[in-house]
């Protein structure tokens, strides 16, 4: 291992550090071993723990609404304070690595002024959003301009981009992306933190779990609509939901109108996440593409629940194919489809035998494929080239 001044740099941007659905991206930074990572954010949210990670904050206070108008005219123009620049150029960094695309138009700049070539990880709403809706200013009169932007930064010849499944990378090249700057690069899961838990998953209670944002594109409705025809023929079934969002109070509506007692949880930490899938018998993201055409790259939470040993039912793009293999390691349904949910999730929770050979399959494939060592290690090559090929170019 290299340490100190014998490594190279990176810089991870991230708009702010960090949000607490984003432990992947701590994670990820944590398995980093011949880079080294500084974190590098607008603001500091205090939700995630940054215990060990180099982090540096270009605004250390809420600017007033003077400065911040200041801020965002500079932001659109691409202009680096000099004072910014002399800071961050101390860290001597070889490459910004930023993930979201919307993030990384306010990230590029600071890798001009630091004549740093950088490398953006799309994730799935950043990409995936029709143009049209962007252009409509749905999310603010800024981001009106975010796909022409995006699309202008793709043809410097010192950006490239990431794509955390081959879903993303498809996505992207349709988006207008050139297929050759794209590399697919998946973000994996720490197995001495996700394992599977001590009861054998045919040896559990008819528990189904639920994590994730509650917004549309994450389907929790079709979950909830399939599960009162579970509890047709296996009235102990139950639903736990881990996550927050603008339509919870839509889905406990819904809960009741169906005469179901779901356990709603709100949004929990690593380890109470941990302990709900140590109880369950499967987990459930029933994902759907939302009517601005946002949908899933790679969810984490399926990944957490393989490593975990917790057979998957989804209908994730990015994930369907990819983490999940229909009838080796989970299975996988048409989106909306409420009869085929149903199915499938009966299939699981009635079949002891299929239960525990999913739940084999699913450590096998995180051990395999999504060991978040191996990846970072991919993940380090990547910046290896990124950093050669603009030298190059």
């Amino acid at each position: 291992m290299l340490f100190g001044d014998e490594r190279k740099t990176v810089l991870i941007y991230r708009n702010d550090l960090l949000p607490l659905s984003e432990t992947f991206i701590r994670e990820q930074v944590l398995a980093l071993r011949r880079w080294r990572p500084v974190l590098l954010g607008r603001r500091l949210l205090n939700q995630l723990p940054l215990d060990g990670i180099a982090f540096r904050v270009l605004d250390s206070e809420a600017p007033s609404l003077p400065k911040k108008l200041i801020r965002e005219a500079r932001g659109l123009a691409g202009v680096v304070p000099a004072k910014v620049t002399r800071a961050l150029g101390l860290e001597q960094a070889q490459l910004i690595h930023a993930h979201f695309g919307v993030d990384a138009l306010d990230a590029w700049p600071v890798a001009r002024a630091l004549n740093v070539p950088m490398v953006v990880t799309l994730h799935g709403y950043d990409i995936r959003v029709h143009h049209e809706w962007w252009e409509r200013g749905r999310a603010g009169f800024r981001m009106r301009f975010y796909p022409r932007r995006l699309l202008q930064m793709s043809k410097d010849p010192r950006i490239a981009f990431i794509a955390v499944s081959e879903s993303i990378r498809d996505r992207a090249i349709e988006f207008g992306i050139p297929h050759h700057k794209i590399w697919v690069r998946y973000i994996g899961v720490d197995q001495g933190k996700f394992s599977p838990g001590s009861v054998q998953i045919s040896r559990r209670a008819p528990r189904v779990l639920f994590v994730g944002r509650l917004v549309e594109k994450k389907g929790c409705a079709y979950l909830i609509e399939a599960m009162a025809n579970v509890r047709r023929q296996i009235p102990a079934a139950q639903l736990a939901v881990v996550g927050d969002g603008p339509l919870r109070g839509d889905l406990e509506q819904l809960a009741n109108l169906r005469g179901l007692q779901i356990e709603f949880l709100g949004s929990l930490p690593n380890n109470e996440v941990r302990h709900q899938l140590d109880q369950a018998r499967l987990f459930c993201l029933p994902s759907v593409t939302a009517e601005n055409g946002d949908a899933e790259g790679l969810p984490i939470s399926i990944l957490e629940a393989q490593a975990s040993g917790v057979p998957v039912v989804t209908s994730a793009l990015g994930a369907v194919g990819e983490a999940v293999k229909h009838g080796v390691n989970g299975l996988c349904f048409s989106e909306r489809d409420v009869d085929e949910l149903t199915s499938q999730l009966l299939t699981i929770l009635s079949n002891d035998v299929m239960a525990d050979e999913m739940a084999s399959a699913s450590v096998r494939s995180i051990r395999d494929s999504f060991d978040h060592r191996l990846l970072a290690a991919q993940l380090e090559a990547t910046y290896d080239e990124a950093a050669r090929l603009a030298a190059s170019a």
